[in-house]
C-alpha cells in the first residue's frame, strides 16, 4: 500500500480559518462506489488502527478513501479548546464537499457517529451531491455531551466550567487529559440528535461493544429507537470495549463495510 501525503484544506472565515488535514485514496479508475469517508472520535486522528485498515481495505478493493482530523487534532491546525461539534461538523462537511463524490459511506466513531448523523442531516436538506449510501457507526455517542457528560458532572466541574470555561478528566487513552470547554456543552445541545425521529434514507450498521466504559450500549440502544424507520442493523459484541480495535472487531468493522460498498 503506497503512503500517502497529507494535502491541507483551510475552512473557516480569515479571523478563524483553520488548516484541515486530509488524506485521500482515489478510487481505482472505472471503480464507482461509494467514498469510504472516515469520522473520528474526540481526541482521535486520522492514524489510528480503525482509521489505517478501513484504508488499507479501500487500496485492496479499489475503493476512493477519505480521513482528515478535525481541528485541534492531528495534523490539523486550530486551537482544540475552540472545538464544538457544530465547528468540527463544518469541517467534516467542507473536506467532504471538497473531493465532491457523488456517494460516500460514512464511517463514525464514538463522536464521529455524532458527526456523521448531523453530516446526513446537513446533506439531506442542500440536497445533490454526494448522496449517503451507508452509515457504519462504531461505538457511537450522539449528544454525549448532554447525554453522557452533564448528568455526571461533579459539583467541582461544574465549578470549574462556570469559572474557567472547561473542565479536565483523566484519559484512559492518552498522558494528557481530556479538556471538556463550556462551548463545547453548549454548542452540544444545539446539534442534539436523540430527540425525535433520524431520516437518514439508507442503511445503518452500529458496532457496540457491552463492556464500553466510555459510551453504554444501552445508549446504542437508545439511538436505535431513533432510527425505527431504516433499514438498521445493530451488532452488539459481550466482550468489546470502547475502541473496538482488535483484530475481531476490525474484521467486523470491514464486513459492514464489504456488505455497503462492494
Amino acid at each position: 500500500m503506497s503512503e500517502q501525503a497529507a494535502e491541507f484544506l483551510r475552512v473557516g472565515p480569515d479571523n478563524d480559518s483553520r488548516e484541515i488535514a486530509i488524506l485521500h485514496r482515489p478510487a481505482i479508475s472505472g471503480k464507482s462506489a461509494p467514498m469510504l469517508v472516515w469520522l473520528g472520535g474526540y481526541r482521535s486522528d486520522m492514524t489510528g488502527t480503525k482509521a489505517v485498515e478501513l484504508d488499507r481495505f479501500a487500496a485492496e478493493n479499489g475503493l476512493a478513501c477519505l480521513r482528515f482530523d478535525y481541528s485541534g487534532h492531528g495534523a490539523s491546525g486550530g486551537d482544540f479548546k475552540k472545538g464544538t461539534i457544530s465547528r468540527w461538523l463544518e469541517e467534516a462537511l467542507a473536506v467532504v464537499r471538497a473531493k465532491a463524490p457523488s456517494s460516500v459511506i460514512l464511517v463514525g466513531s464514538s463522536m464521529g457517529g455524532w458527526i456523521a448523523l448531523r453530516m446526513v442531516e446537513e446533506l439531506r436538506k442542500t440536497g445533490g451531491a454526494p448522496s449517503v449510501a451507508g452509515l457504519i457507526l462504531i461505538a457511537p455517542a450522539p449528544d454525549f455531551t448532554a447525554e453522557l457528560i452533564e448528568p455526571s458532572l461533579t459539583e467541582a466541574e461544574k465549578t470549574s466550567l462556570l469559572e474557567r470555561g472547561y473542565f479536565e478528566e483523566h484519559s484512559e487513552y492518552s498522558p494528557e487529559p481530556n479538556i471538556f470547554t463550556r462551548a463545547l456543552m453548549e454548542d452540544g445541545r444545539q446539534n442534539r440528535v436523540l430527540q425525535g425521529i433520524i431520516t437518514t434514507g439508507c442503511p445503518v450498521h452500529i458496532l457496540q461493544g457491552m463492556r464500553d466504559p466510555d459510551v453504554p450500549y444501552q445508549h446504542a440502544l437508545k439511538l436505535l429507537e431513533h432510527l425505527p424507520a431504516d433499514d438498521v442493523v445493530l451488532t452488539l459484541i459481550r466482550d468489546g470495549d470502547h475502541r473496538l480495535s482488535r483484530p475481531q472487531d476490525i474484521e467486523r468493522m470491514l464486513t459492514a463495510v464489504r456488505a455497503l460498498a462492494t
